[in-house]
This record gives structure tokens, C-alpha cells and sequence, in this order.
């Protein structure tokens, strides 16, 4: 088996040496055109590659940051890995994702395990841990929260206003005419999470026009797959009438299942009932009628969520001092067919 190239058989071929080829590979201004051009085609004549672990020895740092998310089959999720991804690659960092299934065994293994030595930072979207467990880790290494679980003041952490967007949804429904609004996904206990904060935002609004609040139109979802959706909706197809004429889901699949279940009962969206979802993942686009959801701004939580994530590695390996950091990031109420008929966009 032939050896792999180094960088000294880079330099002999280019003509140059060793300092001016590992100049080029780590992109040093003061190159002229014409010795980077030569180092350059004389690694892709020998197949040259990066000696990437031998580097982040050297540096002190891996180069890899952990994403810990979880559910990658949920489209919000998938979408928010594909945006970090991209993100990372920018800053020439490669992504190591972790699915946790909101199982707190796999959410402290994603904090404490492996990953701990192996990366330099970790941007973690905890469901299943509790303030305590975050506040027992915090230490481990440099994290970026996203979501509502949060220890206010002691962590980075980047979400939207959850109640504010779900009390702009409802107030869309309202301003339809629709009054017996059901939330399919929601919550109404004491733990703070996006089911509780979006259910209140609803309530909110709900208060804010004077409208009576109907607890049971208030369903929680065991989990937001397509399948909780259409279940909630035979649920309430089975139920006492008068039907909801709307229904507010927590995120998009939940929508896109309930909107199926009522199309095979005879049940018209938006004519009968109107829909609307959260994340306005890429499904929603495309739906028969097409999906109104609340869309965060998810290629800037990704950006933020990354740059955070930087400044906090670099401030650990330079002992600077940095406090906790809150981005909130914006979202849009993107008004399509299934609540405005076929005018929406």
C-alpha cells in the first residue's frame, strides 16, 4: 500500500517549502498568487490531505462541536441540524449530532459522556432535563441552550418568544371569526416548555378579546409526530359538537396529520375548520391546502447559536470572564391556505 503524501512531498513537488505549504493550507494572506496556485495544484496531484487531528493536538482544540438534538425525524429539528451544519462548516468546524430522544439518560450522556473530551463546545437543545441537571453540568463545557429549557444567568441561550408568536397565531383566528379555537399539543401545567409557553400565549390572547377559555379544547400531545395529530383530531371529530372552527397546532406535523384526518371525515380546511401550525418546516409549503405556521427565523438561530457558541469556546481557553448571553430571535406568521383559503401565500 502506497504511503500517504505529507507535507514535505507537497513542498518538493511545489518547489517551495515546508512553512510556505502550511501557510497556504492555513489560508496566510502573504502568499503571492503564483506560489499559492503551485502548493495548491501540487495537493491535488498527490491527493494531499490535511492532517486534521495531528492540527487540533497541536491547537488544543478538536475542531468539532456537538449538536445535540432530539428528534432528527421531526422537520424543525432536522432543518435547525442542516442550518448549523452550515454554519460550522463556514468556520471550519465539523458537526458531531447527538439524538436524545428527550430521554434524560441520553441528554446527560450528550453533557457528560464521551463528547465532553472529545469536542470543543456543545450547542444542546435539552426537553427531558431539569434545572438542577443543568446547573450540575454547567461547567463541563462551553454550551449553547436552544429551546425553553433554561437556567436563566447561567448559560447562552437562543429561542424565540414562544407566547408571543402563539398569541399572534390565535389573534389571526380571531381576526377570521373563528372563536372555539382547539390547541392541539398544548399544555396547561406549571413546567416551563414550549407546549406550556405557546398554550399561554394563546390564553393570552384569548383574554385580550374577552373570550371565555374552554380547558378541554386545550389537548396535549403524547408526542408531535404526524400520527398525534391525526389522533387529536379523531378525537375531537368524536366528541361533542359543536366542532372547533380552528385549530391552533404546535408544530407543523401535528397540523399536517389533524388536516389529513379531517379531509377523510368531509371536514373542509379552512371552510369548516381552519389550521395553523408552528415551524414552517418545508412540508408545510407544499400540503394540500398549503400550511399557516408561525416560521422562526431559523437560519439566524443557527448563526447565533454558532457564534455563541465561538466566543464561549474561545473565552474558556482564554479564561476570560463572559456572562450568560439571551438571544431572542425573530419569527414571521406566514398566512397560506389553510386558514386563508386559496389567496395566501
Amino acid at each position: 500500500m502506497a504511503s500517504r503524501p505529507r507535507i514535505k512531498d507537497v513542498a518538493r513537488l511545489a518547489g517551495v517549502s515546508e512553512k510556505t505549504v502550511s501557510n497556504v493550507i492555513n489560508d496566510y494572506p502573504y502568499v503571492t498568487e503564483k506560489t499559492r496556485s503551485a502548493v495548491r495544484e501540487a495537493i491535488a496531484q498527490l491527493d494531499y490531505r490535511v492532517n486534521l487531528a495531528g492540527r487540533h493536538l497541536r491547537s488544543g482544540r478538536t475542531g468539532i462541536i456537538a449538536l445535540a438534538l432530539p428528534m432528527l425525524s421531526v422537520g424543525y429539528f432536522g432543518e435547525i441540524a442542516n442550518n448549523i451544519v452550515r454554519e460550522a462548516e463556514e468556520r471550519s468546524r465539523t458537526v458531531l449530532v447527538h439524538q436524545t430522544e428527550a430521554r434524560r439518560e441520553r441528554e446527560l450522556d450528550a453533557l457528560g459522556g464521551f463528547a465532553a473530551d472529545f469536542v470543543d463546545g456543545l450547542i444542546f437543545s435539552p426537553l427531558a432535563m431539569s434545572h438542577a441537571d443543568l446547573r450540575e453540568y454547567q461547567a463541563r463545557l462551553p454550551m449553547v441552550l436552544l429551546g425553553e429549557q433554561n437556567v436563566p444567568g447561567l448559560h447562552d441561550h437562543v429561542a424565540i418568544d414562544n407566547a408571543a408568536a402563539a398569541r399572534e397565531a390565535t389573534e389571526h383566528l380571531l381576526a377570521l371569526g373563528r372563536r372555539r379555537i382547539a390547541v392541539l399539543g398544548g399544555r396547561l401545567d406549571e413546567k416551563i416548555g414550549t407546549a406550556q409557553l405557546r398554550a399561554r400565549g394563546h390564553l393570552d390572547a384569548l383574554a385580550a378579546a374577552g373570550l371565555p377559555v374552554d380547558e378541554r379544547l386545550i389537548m396535549p400531545a403524547a408526542d408531535f409526530y404526524w400520527q398525534d395529530g391525526a389522533d387529536l383530531a379523531a378525537e375531537l371529530l368524536a366528541g361533542p359538537r359543536p366542532l372547533p372552527d380552528a385549530l391552533l397546532c404546535l408544530n407543523d406535523h401535528i397540523a399536517l396529520g389533524a388536516i389529513r384526518t379531517l379531509h377523510t371525515a368531509g371536514v373542509r380546511v379552512p371552510d369548516d375548520v381552519a389550521v395553523a401550525g408552528f415551524d414552517d418546516i418545508d412540508a408545510s409549503r407544499y400540503s394540500v391546502p398549503t400550511l399557516t405556521t408561525v416560521a422562526p427565523d431559523k437560519a439566524r438561530l443557527a448563526r447565533e447559536a454558532v457564534e455563541l457558541l465561538e466566543s464561549r469556546i474561545h473565552a474558556a481557553r482564554s479564561g476570560a470572564e463572559l456572562p450568560p448571553r439571551e438571544v431572542v430571535v425573530p419569527y414571521e406568521l406566514r398566512v397560506r391556505e389553510s386558514t386563508a383559503g386559496g389567496g395566501a401565500r
